[in-house]
């Protein structure tokens, strides 16, 4: 799996919102890679912030 597949998995497992340096903690993915990823994720609309900072799976 890529790193945007292993990030995309974290989210749709995780149970709550998680800020950027959670999900690099968790994943092992160095942080400027997570934000990358995670801007590409907000860009198709499959992650959405429901409080400043935090991110969760679109459901």
């Amino acid at each position: 799996m890529d790193n945007y597949d292993v990030i995309l998995d974290f989210f749709s497992k995780s149970e709550k919102p998680v800020k950027a340096g959670e999900v690099a903690t968790a994943t092992g993915i160095d942080k400027k890679e997570v934000d990358k990823v995670m801007s590409k994720l907000k860009k198709e609309g499959k992650i959405v912030s429901p409080k400043a900072c935090y991110w969760e799976i679109k459901k």
